[in-house]
């Protein structure tokens, strides 16, 4: 039985995926790709020069780890490197989204303080934790994977400078979706913010009682296993 069909359900899920960001426009042209790991040396990833909206079940390209072609008719995203990079430096993480989406971008092209690092909501603090910056690397470049590497094993989100986003979880591609969302409407709240004044953070030490959602939630904090034991720890408390 064929990968394809083996795990049709899962195709169809990672297809669903990128259909909503060519929908909600996190993606445009042959921009972005995404993919999901469902055994330790199985990878589904996207195909190369396809828009987003236009991937069928029949696209979508199998890889091992390594970066190596496993089954599919089409190439896989010239940024394998770069998820090369993320499976095998964080083993704990199952799937990436790398899109551009609109509000968040804005952050990636800005001189001035990024608001993404700061505590600020909830939700945003407990699934997707600070966002930095990684610096700027030449796309489909083993340079710009490897600009990741001091970056990766404390956080589950970045901003590549001049680029786009990448968000990656411990869980299946529409929960990593559903984070892209969820960071998308910070970063929208952030902006209309702005021109009013001061933006408020959530305190040091209500972020700490914030654990207690995490317990609760059973949800893992942001980085490689074991690098964090608080959502405190998470933060960058000299750059408030």
């Amino acid at each position: 039985m064929s990968l394809h069909d083996h795990y049709r359900d899962q195709v169809l899920q990672f297809v669903s995926v990128c259909h909503k960001l060519s929908e909600r426009m996190y993606v445009t042209g042959y921009g972005g790709n995404c993919a999901w790991k469902l055994e330790d040396d199985v990878i589904l990833i996207t195909p190369t020069m396809m828009n987003k909206g236009d991937i069928q079940a029949e696209d979508v390209v199998f890889i091992r780890t390594d970066g190596s072609v496993i089954e599919g008719r089409r190439r896989p995203t010239g940024e394998t490197p770069m998820y090369v990079n993320f499976f095998r430096e964080r083993p704990d993480v199952r799937s990436v989204v790398h899109c551009h989406p609109t509000y968040t971008n804005a952050f990636a092209i800005t001189k001035g303080k990024n608001w993404l690092m700061r505590p600020l909501f909830p939700e945003t603090i407990t699934e997707v934790g600070p966002v930095p910056v990684v610096p700027y690397g030449e796309p489909l470049t083993q340079r710009l994977a490897d600009n990741f590497l001091p970056f990766l094993k404390k956080y589950n989100a970045f901003l590549m400078e001049n680029h786009g986003l990448v968000i990656m979880s411990r869980f299946d591609i529409n929960w990593t979706m559903m984070n892209t969302e969820l960071l998308e409407m910070t970063s929208m709240h952030i902006l209309h913010a702005l021109p009013l004044g001061d933006i408020k953070e959530i305190s040091r030490d209500d972020i700490r009682n914030m654990d207690n959602v995490m317990r609760a939630r059973k949800l893992p904090f942001m980085g490689a296993e074991g690098v964090h034991q608080s959502l405190v720890d998470v933060y960058d408390w000299n750059d408030a």
